[in-house]
């Protein structure tokens, strides 16, 4: 079979069977060298270990609300957390806080040996951190941490702390934000607190000046003085006058402060209740996460699959032989025609 190139230059195009046959032992030489250095990579290659942490997020809401509400659609502690839960805890996993206290822990740079003295060895630090350890969500909206190491101990070791750093990492991003709340509302609660003292100081000092319950008292003591008036009785007339006048003086101030106590008291309810809630969200702390599996030592390497590796790399050989022969032999028909045509 025969295959034009251009208008000058034809070559026969060999049958692939009768190719190989002819070509079969330089095809052999370089397989068989692509399958030796394909062993030797393989073998060369650090043996990589996988441990892995599967759990599900906990509902967000906040622990006054699961624990301290009064109304049962709201006790959420025991809820797993939805998708949203899922990607803010998958952030937080990626932050830079938990692989610094990972790589502090580990010592991480001695255990890759990365060379301190390399122009960015923070650089090749996160290249190998993000090789070596990954963050996923699984089909059923749990978190999947996946670590690779040469050593199965370390790999289950970083994997579980990792998994424990997330629930401090929450914790710390969830107080900061509680530390503000309970500060606003501590403020809130202490002031209005002492604003009721000096408004019960007040009502105290009028009270001892014989004002315990405005409405009542001034109605008998008004029918008191009419009825002497009526009677034209004078006992206790001068007694009476003294009491409607300081009635009259301190009356509406008494009114007033009463009204306002009533009020701010009711306000200091809420305002307790509140800060409760603060304070318990800002001391008290609850796991962010629901474990369904923790790490453990691997008793199978994972990393390379050596088979697999010199399968590919020396078919790989064969195949780039081939075509490499396939070329070679095109190229040496196309100059030996070439040289025919010009002796002509």
């Amino acid at each position: 079979m025969s295959k034009t190139t251009d208008s000058t230059f034809s070559f026969e195009s060999p049958d692939l069977i009768d190719f190989f046959i002819r070509h079969f032992k330089p095809l052999a030489i370089i397989t068989t060298i692509g399958a030796i250095v394909s062993i030797i990579v393989a073998f060369s290659i650090t043996p990589r270990f996988k441990s892995t942490v599967v759990f599900f997020p906990a509902s967000s809401s906040s622990i006054s609300n699961d624990l301290l509400s009064l109304y049962l659609g709201s006790k959420d502690i025991l809820r797993f957390g939805d998708e949203e839960d899922v990607e803010q805890m998958i952030q937080v996993l990626y932050s830079e806080d938990i692989r610094n206290r990972v790589v502090d822990k580990f010592n991480l740079i001695k255990h890759y040996e990365i060379d301190t003295l390399t122009p960015y060895p923070k650089t090749q630090l996160v290249r190998i951190w993000e090789d070596q350890i990954s963050f996923r969500r699984t089909e059923y909206m749990s978190i999947e941490i996946e670590v690779f190491d040469k050593d199965p101990k370390i790999a289950a070791d970083i994997a579980n702390t990792i998994a424990d750093l997330v629930d401090t990492a929450m914790t710390n991003i969830k107080k900061g934000k509680a530390l503000l709340a309970l500060k606003l509302v501590e403020g809130e609660y202490f002031t209005l607190r002492d604003e009721i003292s000096v408004v019960q100081d007040s009502l105290k000092k009028i009270r001892l000046l014989g004002i315990n319950n405005y409405e009542t008292q001034s109605e008998v003591f008004y029918d008191a003085y009419a009825q002497g008036i009526i009677k034209g009785q004078t006992t206790h007339m001068k007694e009476l006058e003294d009491k409607l006048q300081i009635l009259s003086e301190y009356g509406g101030a008494y009114t007033n402060l009463r009204n306002q106590l009533i009020y701010e008291t009711e306000r200091l309810s809420n305002l307790k209740a509140k800060y409760v809630e603060a304070k318990v969200d800002y001391e008290q702390t609850l796991p962010h996460k629901f474990v369904v599996n923790r790490a453990i030592e691997s008793e199978k390497k994972t990393k390379p699959v050596r088979w697999l590796i010199v399968s590919l790399s020396t078919l790989g050989t064969f195949v780039f032989a081939f075509i490499f022969l396939i070329m070679l032999e095109g190229l040496a028909q196309r100059l030996k025609s070439i040289k025919i045509a010009s002796n002509k």
